[in-house]
């Protein structure tokens, strides 16, 4: 809240309160979020440290730098933070983008609870990704949870309508470019070189010119065709990575800076995983900066190949309002992960008293009734022994798909910039915030929801007041020619 200011016009006499936003800032739980997710930005309680010294009467000792402190700058108010993750992934904003939006944009700052304009950005750019890290999966998906209470709420949606559920998988890719054998021996090779700068290393040759130049001609055989003289580049651009990294673990030894030593360590082991790698194995290095990534491929004639980690989402199956979102890092078969989605999408539930019971998939959520007891998992594998209104549920299945659209190409899913594959699983989830933001919007415009705000009230007065004494000069003279009066 911010202090009175009597020079100033707040907010919510500027702006249309009836804007779908507006009226969203004011349905919100905001008390509730801030109130979940307070303890995790909690000034931490440290136990200091014993400091002894000896005067005239002996040892004594004194404990420094216990207790809570004080020190760094004030917090920015945890509704604003909450209100820009939602901006973003609701409007498909980079940080950088969205604090200068938001110093334009006057409601979007009444959403973030501004009493007055503030023609500044509200944080540095770099402050958002700080915060999202802080939150972790919990306190996102308590900001999910929130959209999905007012949602039930609003009356947009009944309790009732969360017990039927669709279920679906895809990708969520990562913000790495195309893999290629001699792309990524070259970086491997530059890496290496730059690392062993770092710690101190001399190298005798660092293969820098010879490294580009091989990378250019792999670059044109592949493009030409020419395979053969392709692997014979590929072979020579192992054989140089593999004398650079043998020479610097020669001269690795004894080295003084445990920080440079431990990343060249790193550079080390994710490169000989490259050198070594070949066309059918498992678990294959795509990025070196992400080895996370796995290549998945789910069947599309434009795009067989994808990089980046699976994702399921859960809608549910009448009104498409997204009720669970989770990454599962190793590509495990699609009907293994049914039962901890559905236990993601149970707990962002529970509150309003829905259950998932009736789970509609596709034919890759085959044979897992036996997991699943309490559920009724329904696919076309079924569809014999299915009853007609089970039937008519099944034809409905794939609505899931564009919502998985929606996300990527509305909600900055298409491409996870977010460092690991805790990145992956906290932006998944922020996808999908976005997505019920953008649907509870679109809930307000359809059901003529209107605001009504105690702060309206003055104005509302004043209106009155206007009127009255507008019309009350015609009703007094109408009343003394009905109903004249003597006075004498």
């Amino acid at each position: 809240m911010q202090p009175v200011d009597f020079f100033r016009a707040r907010i919510d006499a500027m702006i249309n309160l009836n804007d779908p936003l507006a009226v969203l800032a004011t349905k919100l739980p905001w008390t509730d979020i801030e109130a979940g997710i307070a303890h995790k930005f909690e000034r931490q309680h440290r136990t200091g440290e014993v400091l002894e010294a000896q005067d005239l009467f002996g040892i004594t000792q004194t404990l420094l730098g216990a207790g809570l402190s004080k020190a760094g700058r004030p917090k920015l108010p945890i509704r604003l933070m909450a209100s820009l993750l939602y901006l973003k992934h609701s409007f498909d904003l980079s940080d950088e983008e969205l604090v200068v939006r938001w110093s334009e944009n006057i409601v979007w700052q009444y959403f973030s609870g501004m009493d007055y304009y503030e023609h500044r950005v509200p944080c540095d750019a770099t402050q958002i990704g700080r915060f999202r890290r802080d939150l972790g999966e919990d306190g996102l998906e308590l900001l999910l949870k929130a959209t999905i209470d007012t949602a039930v709420a609003l009356q947009a949606v009944a309790p009732k309508d969360l017990e039927r559920v669709i279920v679906d998988t895809t990708v969520q890719e990562k913000a790495i470019a195309h893999p290629t054998d001699s792309r990524l021996l070259e970086i491997a090779r530059y890496k290496v070189v730059a690392a062993a700068k770092k710690v101190g290393i001399q190298l005798k040759q660092t293969f820098a010119k010879e490294g580009k130049a091989l990378r250019w001609k792999a670059s044109g055989y592949a493009h030409a065709k020419q395979f053969r003289r392709l692997r014979r580049v590929i072979k020579r651009q192992r054989t140089i990575l593999g004398v650079v990294m043998r020479e610097v673990q020669r001269k690795l030894q004894g080295t003084a800076h445990p920080k440079a030593a431990s990343d060249l360590s790193m550079w080390l082991q994710r490169s000989e995983r490259v050198r070594t790698q070949q066309k059918f194995d498992q678990n294959k290095l795509y990025a070196l900066h992400a080895p996370e990534v796995e290549c998945i491929g789910k069947g599309k004639a434009r795009q067989p190949y994808e990089f980046g980690v699976k994702a399921a989402i859960v809608v549910s199956h009448q009104h498409g309002l997204m009720l669970g979102a989770r990454t599962f890092p190793g590509n495990p078969y699609d009907g293994h992960i049914l039962s901890a989605v559905l236990e993601q999408v149970t707990n962002l539930t529970q509150d309003i008293g829905a259950t998932p019971k009736h789970i509609v998939v596709d034919l890759g959520f085959r044979g897992v009734d036996a997991d699943n007891p309490d559920k009724q998992v329904i696919h076309k594998g079924k569809y014999k022994s299915l009853n007609t209104q089970q039937k008519t549920w099944l034809r409905r299945r794939s609505a899931v798909e564009p919502a998985i659209g929606h996300l990527k190409s509305d909600h900055r899913m298409n491409r996870c910039w977010l460092k690991g594959a805790l990145g992956d699983a906290l932006h998944c989830i922020s996808c999908a915030a976005g997505y019920n933001v953008r649907w509870l919007l679109r809930a307000i415009v359809a059901m003529g929801i209107k605001s009504f705000s105690w702060l309206c009230l003055p104005r509302i007065l004043m209106a009155v007041q206007t009127m009255v004494s507008r019309w009350m000069p015609y009703a007094y003279s109408i009343t003394a020619s009905v109903c004249p009066v003597e006075y004498g």
